[in-house]
């Protein structure tokens, strides 16, 4: 039996069989082949079924993430096309007579390395999708095969870290638990194992090459502890836990349908916050009341180039259709920090969490920000759908996005196409909006507070470095108290305030915001009804 501890993500516990997910390393020998036309051959068969891997995940992708999130298996089908590639793996067997697996792998490095050595960022960026296609044809000619999820039972996962492209090709119904070695309670990992109420535990200090697919494991959210080849007694005692969970679980059941009200009358709004339009079901499932945040960003990552205005206004408009009337805020790019896009050219910063992104980027590059509004504006047409902005520091940049909303008004009219200007606020994250939303509270519609980026500039505490966790404290007065301060603020004007960041569904403060007069709570789906549950004991 062997302990690791990590930290938690999401509390719950499971128990089940390991599928471990780890980079094989591509042992390629040179060897000497007689027949290069035979060999050429498996090259080319080998294309073919990279390129059939490749649309099943496109496929599965375009279904759970959007047409965005799934280009990015589009353009390895297309690099996989590529006649300069090809035709320099043909040369490399006919001319030196080596294996089909040798001569793809030494041309990828090649080109991997040509493409590193480009001054252009973006060019830059293309040298991991080619040692991506090389190595997925290096494999296949191999004979490795990709883990096939439809094919196993209920399994923890396992991994160094996961990518939003790895989750992608998971069944999610077969999912137990996460374990990762690297993350962030931010990462894409974190994300999903919120959205689905299951356990998961990053930064766990385990070594990858002695846990294999098979063993058993018991993964412990409240705990934050994982062990591999638990005894009798330890799974016993797993067990009775999962079905103590299992029993609260059904009776937050039962609060489905009824409102978020305290036991005086006070109703407080309860929404969720997703990344995706594959989301959705989850918001649904746990009878959230709308969208608190929709991260539109996540149409931007895992691509090649910027999402157009079509493929924006069909993933917010088919959100806004299965909310049928709920209200959907959606919150505009927040690219930067810790989420980088190559395509942005963002370029290297000594501190990114303070540096060009959100709505600075939006601002600096108006036609990108123009783009997401078009596409925003015309989906606000087919429901209740709401614009959040993030970043904000000051009446002068709220005054500067109105102005380039006006112009995507003019040049919608002048297209005569369709759109609804909707209702408008603003994310207070940063402690110049706290100070002065006084004054932005007349100029919005609503305020929502994002607690993880206020905490880290209030505290100066990067919340990204695992040093500083046990300084990032979200109880800190001086958080609560700025809090307090933007919903007096908002009030006075007539204005609503909400929080959507990870203190929302903070259960110990739950009663703590209610009597500060916080008038909606956006939290992951998962703590939807937990949320409801403790409103519905509230006694004003």
């Amino acid at each position: 039996m062997n302990t690791y501890q990590g930290k938690s993500v999401y509390k719950g516990i499971a128990m089940g069989n390991v599928i471990v997910l780890k980079d094989r390393d591509l042992q390629v020998k040179r060897c000497r082949i007689g027949d290069a036309v035979s060999e050429t051959a498996r090259v080319e068969a080998a294309g073919k079924e990279a390129k059939a891997q490749l649309q099943r995940l496109y496929d599965k992708a375009l279904k759970e993430v959007g047409e965005a999130n799934a280009a990015i298996f589009e353009v390895h089908q297309m690099m996989l096309e590529d006649e300069d590639y090809l035709e320099s793996i043909h040369r490399m067997i006919q001319t030196e007579l080596v294996n089909a697996e040798y001569a793809v792998a030494v041309t990828g490095d090649n080109f991997s390395e040509m493409f590193a050595n480009m001054d252009d960022d973006y060019m830059k960026a293309r040298a991991a999708d080619v040692r991506d296609i090389s190595n997925r044809l290096v494999k296949i000619l191999q004979g490795q095969e990709d883990v096939d999820f439809s094919a196993i039972g209920p399994s923890v996962i396992v991994a160094d870290d996961l990518s939003p492209s790895e989750t992608v090709k998971m069944d999610k119904e077969k999912i137990l638990a996460f374990v990762t070695v690297h993350g962030s309670t931010n990462s894409h990992t974190a994300i999903l194992a919120r959205m689905m109420n299951i356990p998961a535990l990053i930064g766990v200090p385990m070594d990858l090459q002695e846990i294999h697919s098979g063993m058993k494991a018991v993964v412990n959210g409240f705990s934050g502890e994982v062990i591999f080849e638990p005894t009798e007694e330890v799974c016993g005692q797993a067990q009775k836990k999962i079905e103590e969970e299992k029993e609260k679980a059904q009776l937050l059941q039962t609060l489905k349908g009824i409102q978020t009200i305290t036991l005086d009358g006070r109703k407080v709004h309860l929404y969720a916050n997703i990344a995706s339009v594959g989301d959705v079901g989850y918001v649904l499932e746990n009878d959230a009341e709308g969208i608190g945040l929709f991260r539109s960003e996540f149409l931007y990552l895992g691509r090649n180039d910027f999402p157009t205005e079509e493929e924006q206004f069909q993933a917010y408009k088919q959100v806004a259709q299965m909310m049928a009337g709920k209200k959907v805020i959606i919150r505009t790019l927040d690219i930067g920090a810790d989420k980088q896009v190559d395509y942005f050219n963002l370029g290297q910063e000594d501190n990114p969490a303070m540096g060009y992104r959100a709505i600075r980027i939006c601002l600096k590059q108006p036609e990108i920000f123009k783009t997401q509004l078009r596409a925003l504006l015309r989906a606000a047409a087919f429901g209740n759908l709401s614009i959040m902005y993030p970043m904000i520091t000051s009446v002068e940049e709220v005054q500067q996005i109105d102005a380039i909303v006006r112009e995507v008004q003019k040049e919608l009219d002048e297209l005569q196409i369709p759109y609804k200007i909707p209702e408008q606020g603003i994310m207070i994250e940063t402690p110049a909006a706290v100070m002065v939303s006084d004054e932005l509270a007349e100029m919005v519609d609503f305020f929502s507070i994002g607690t993880n980026d206020l905490t880290q500039y209030t505290l100066a505490v990067d919340r990204q470095n695992a040093r500083l966790d046990d300084f990032y404290n979200l109880h800190h007065k001086a958080i609560l108290k700025m809090i307090q301060m933007v919903v007096d603020n908002a009030h006075k004007c007539g204005k609503w305030a909400g929080i959507c960041g990870e203190l929302g569904a903070d259960l110990e403060l739950t009663e703590t915001f209610v009597k500060m007069g916080v008038d909606e709570l956006s939290v992951a789906p998962s703590m939807v009804l937990k949320i409801r549950k403790q409103i519905r004991e509230i006694k004003m």
